[in-house]
């Protein structure tokens, strides 16, 4: 798999990367677990994100890829409060503790990223969260600093010094933050993480979906459906509901200044499939304007900001 050069900090990852969310918070099996992130390193996936706040995400990974720890581009994510660490939200104390307990359950000496798990804005101005975080960064426990977020306060952290990556939402259904947050991180040559990339499945049922991404898919999904589209439209054939995840994913990485999207697969086989989608590279100029029109005939109002 290609690499992307991730922003300024020296790193090259993988179009693809996986999202540690789902299994944690769905409870997959260890050897499951163990399973997938080995076949996305063994097929050239170098980048991994996960977060504090996802449970037993951090030590599933430690566990099933930490001897091949200098596989792969770590990221995780921090700033909430825990009953067994000390500090308030968003605090320096709660950030520190958490930066070395993710260590420990990572099984490793650093990590590449660690990013603010989605703080508003103001708590991202009063810097201390930041301030943490670059001490971390002096004393090698971090590489670099980040911020995941969306809107605005993902466009104003990309445009501080010390923040060096940002994880926000893009996809079909999920266009904001392509033209307000993206131009800054280019601007400043801030290395990008797109979550959510195919939109949780927008084109299904969001009563499929699993509760963590319900409401999420529901929202997608009411959007994607306003905009009317069809991968027949699009130029893709055969079944709709095989063609949208490829539509989806292949739309997300090919907007200018994403590095990476992170897929949260608990299933081998998609994984399998999402790695060769993301292989194939963008789709035709054509397909992205199309996408691009859609969104934004229906949203003139700008009312469909990102989720974060």
């Amino acid at each position: 798999m290609n690499k992307r050069k991730f922003g300024r900090t020296g790193y090259e990852v993988s179009p693809l990367g996986f999202g540690g969310a789902p299994i944690g918070y769905l409870q997959v099996e260890y050897e499951r677990a163990a399973t997938i992130l080995n076949l996305l390193l063994d097929s050239g996936v170098n980048f991994i994100d996960t977060a504090a706040s996802y449970p037993g995400s951090e030590e599933a990974i430690g566990k099933s890829i930490g001897r091949r720890r200098s596989e792969f581009v770590l990221v995780s994510k921090c700033g909430q409060a825990f009953d067994d660490l000390p500090g308030s939200a968003w605090s320096a104390d709660v950030i520190t503790a958490t930066v070395d307990r993710s260590l420990k359950r990572l099984r490793t000496d650093h990590l590449d990223v660690m990013l603010l798990h989605s703080c508003d804005l103001a708590k991202l101005k009063a810097g201390d969260g930041i301030g943490a975080l670059v001490k971390a960064r002096e004393a090698g426990k971090i590489r670099f600093v980040g911020y995941s977020g969306d809107n605005e306060a993902a466009a104003y952290a990309a445009s501080i010094p010390d923040i060096a990556v940002i994880e926000t939402s893009i996809n079909i259904a999920d266009q904001n933050n392509i033209d307000t947050v993206l131009p800054v991180c280019l601007k400043h040559n801030v290395g990008v993480i797109a979550k959510r990339p195919i939109a949780n499945a927008a084109w299904k049922d969001p009563r499929e979906q699993p509760g963590i991404y319900s409401g999420y898919a529901s929202e997608y999904h009411r959007r994607l459906k306003q905009m009317s589209l069809t991968p027949a439209e699009l130029g893709f054939s055969g079944d709709a509901s095989a063609a949208w995840p490829e539509i989806a994913l292949r739309f997300t990485l090919s907007q200018p200044g994403v590095h990476t999207a992170i897929i949260g697969t608990t299933n081998p086989d998609n994984a399998k499939t999402n790695i060769a989608y993301a292989s194939k590279g963008p789709p035709p100029a054509n397909v992205v304007s199309k996408i691009r029109a859609a969104f934004s005939k229906q949203d003139q109002q700008k009312k469909w900001s990102g989720q974060t």
